[in-house]
């Protein structure tokens, strides 16, 4: 399942009050998913971004925060440290997002997960964030970034970009199950949540194949040649027709992608670097080098119009989650201010499931899983 809806920006912090609040019915409801359902569910559901906006709602963030991502996922990460569930998480908001291979290598040392798989979920860690950051480009801007994984190996990211000119932010749900044996940057995403949709360039699609085949190639011929094709491609933007042919597509002149490419140093810097690294496809373009949005830019217009094959402008499917009704309340008092009492039951009450389910009392475990009845029939099965 995928889905978007739009995340306005939220400042402030979470009450510490309201916070433990929260970390015990989360806990709680991820110790009853392990317990009944297995790691691999867990995660499962982690990549579902429903299941997690429901999540974040039931615990007591906001229905439109961007804090809905940042504020759950650390919650999460806190319990999974604290309990031995077999899922951890690693990464987190601002800096901390680029902390993922030391916190991966502190677990290696603690003998928590083996090198081997530090090694995997660290190359996990800069595809999936540079899918959003390079290859994805709608107008967000990654801030948090969050590894999810089991003892298997099985892992889900869950990431979040903003663009500030509209105050808006975005959640990406990436995860194992979605992505190609060879190529994690190819259809990655679980879902993506933000209700508008854009005209971004979409070097993640499947249609992109071929466009990404030749941007590997162009590479390989050398700055002289790069720079020679972006007078070309410049040219053409500003409305000179091409020598031979028609072009594939209508070039639309509002879009960011088709503005002219800006030769800068360190553009020029970063395809030497690659170049050298003469990679042999375009994922180890990804790894190895340097490669950001502005140089994948400039090779995928170099794609579409000197060599014809155009990458996708298309955006994710949208799905809105706007739909689930609160639990507890909302900790900016939206729709109304977090109920204390009612909030202190609902704890009592799942934790008195968990304890039913811990002694093999199946009754209450069965009213809990029956509640998926009710539930609407576009989110069954997570």
């Amino acid at each position: 399942m995928s889905g978007v809806a739009d995340l306005p920006l939220h400042y402030g912090h979470v009450p510490p009050w309201i916070y433990g609040i929260m970390k015990r019915m989360a806990r709680a409801i991820v110790k009853l998913v392990v317990q009944e359902m297995g790691t691999t569910k867990l995660l499962e559901r982690l990549s579902n971004p429903l299941w997690f906006q429901a999540l974040n709602n039931t615990i007591g963030m906001d229905w439109d925060s961007s804090g809905s991502t940042t504020v759950t996922t650390a919650v999460l990460k806190e319990i999974l440290r604290e309990e031995n569930l077999g899922v951890l998480a690693v990464g987190g908001k601002g800096r901390y997002s680029k902390y993922v291979p030391k916190e991966l290598e502190e677990l290696a040392e603690l003998g928590i997960i083996d090198y081997g798989k530090t090694r995997e979920l660290a190359t996990v860690s800069k595809l999936t964030a540079k899918a959003d950051s390079a290859l994805l480009q709608d107008g967000f801007t990654l801030y948090h970034h969050v590894v999810f994984f089991d003892e298997s190996g099985r892992w889900v990211v869950i990431q979040q970009g903003m663009n500030l000119s509209e105050r808006l932010a975005r959640r990406y749900h990436l995860a194992w199950t979605k992505t190609e044996p060879h190529d994690i940057t190819l259809e990655p995403h679980s879902g993506v949540l933000c209700e508008r949709t854009t005209v971004p360039l979409n070097l993640t699609a499947r249609e992109s194949v071929e466009s990404r085949e030749v941007i590997v190639d162009v590479v390989k011929e050398g700055v002289a040649k790069i720079s020679k094709y972006v007078a070309l491609v410049n040219a053409a933007i500003k409305g000179y027709k091409p020598l031979v042919g028609d072009l594939p597509r209508p070039i639309l002149r509002d879009l960011p992608y088709y503005k002219p490419v800006n030769l800068t140093q360190n553009l020029l810097s970063v395809l030497k670097e690659a170049y050298e690294a003469s990679p042999s496809n375009f994922q180890e373009l990804i790894l190895r080098t340097r490669v950001g949005p502005e140089t994948l830019r400039a090779l995928a217009l170099i794609s579409e119009l000197i060599y014809r094959e155009p990458p996708p402008l298309r955006d994710v499917e949208v799905y809105s989650p706007f739909k689930y009704s609160f639990t507890i309340g909302g900790k900016d008092g939206i729709p109304y201010p977090i109920k204390r009492e009612l909030a202190e039951e609902v704890i009592r009450e799942l934790y008195e499931i968990l304890r039913a389910a811990e002694l093999g009392e199946r009754d209450k475990v069965r009213a809990f899983r029956n509640l998926s009845k009710i539930a609407p029939p576009d989110i069954l099965p997570l």
